[in-house]
């Protein structure tokens, strides 16, 4: 499901429309200008035994701005030869060249426009890109990213709320937590291997964070989410939002079992395939 888009406009006006979206119904996605940076890292930390928090900084960062949790920014990395190869601006929006440079996608977890840094989790996994820069890279290395082109503005009018994935959605659903009133109510589950997996997250008292154990299943596979989420006590969901990402496959059942089991309009729910197994840089929007 692709939410309404209440266009790019200008740096000045997307606060307003902000306002304007909560203040309604109806999600709808606010369009920002999309720039291109670099930034510094500031520092990392491990979080859990499987991410990996990147802070990055500097006077790149200087007319960043994040201000709904689903927002993304995309990596760029130097390519096979070592060549970076970078998009350029064009208008509010950039132009990317063909063929498209290697990067990755990632949620902003967390924009301080006070001292301008930008937390980036990621997910350590072999052979991974942006994996493998994540377990690599110091203070002072520098990297290019482009965006956030602006994300879907969720009204806070629900009676309850749902969110659900494995790690890689867990950078978005943390900052949806924190990002709730504080009488909001309803559930989060996040599908990890195990204990050691488990990162603490903030939620409003009304809610319970559920971590879903799969044990050596691989990533991407099994049904342990699903059988999770089917168990939940919510029998009517017109008055719920969901929102749940993850990998592609993983995600096709559950898709069924949010529209036509629970009930939940199309207005109201979110479910993204963030990865698919055996593919690059996957995306999508749904």
């Amino acid at each position: 499901m692709t939410a309404p888009t209440a266009g790019p406009g200008t740096a000045g006006d997307h606060l307003a429309r902000i306002a304007e979206v909560r203040a309604g119904s109806t999600p709808a996605k606010v369009g920002y200008p999309i720039g291109i940076r670099e930034l510094e890292v500031v520092r990392t930390r491990r979080l859990g035994s499987a991410v990996v928090r990147v802070t990055l900084g500097g006077p790149g960062a200087e007319g960043f701005a994040s201000h709904v949790p689903e927002e993304h920014v995309r990596l760029v990395f130097p390519d096979e030869h070592g060549v970076l190869r970078l998009p350029e601006r064009d208008g509010s929006s950039l132009r990317w060249p063909r063929p498209l440079p290697v990067s990755r996608e990632y949620t902003v977890r967390r924009h301080d426009p006070v001292t301008g840094e930008v937390d980036v989790d990621l997910v350590l996994h072999p052979g991974g890109v942006a994996s493998e820069w994540a377990a690599c890279t110091r203070p002072g290395d520098r990297v290019h990213v482009a965006g956030p082109p602006g994300g879907v503005v969720v009204p806070d009018v629900h009676e309850r709320y749902l969110f659900a994935g494995d790690l890689t959605a867990l950078p978005q659903i943390a900052r949806y937590l924190e990002a709730l009133p504080a009488t909001a109510t309803g559930w989060a589950f996040v599908e990890v291997a195990d204990a050691a997996e488990e990162v603490e997250v903030t939620a409003p008292e009304g809610f319970e964070v559920r971590w879903v154990h799969r044990g050596d299943v691989p990533p991407g596979h099994g049904d342990a989410l699903e059988r999770a989420l089917r168990e939940l006590p919510l029998p009517d969901g017109r008055h719920a939002f969901v929102w749940i990402a993850g990998e592609a496959g993983v995600l096709k059942p559950l898709r069924r079992w949010v529209r036509h089991e629970l009930g939940v309009p199309a207005a109201r729910c979110r479910i993204t395939g963030y990865w698919k197994r055996g593919v690059a840089d996957f995306d999508d929007e749904h």
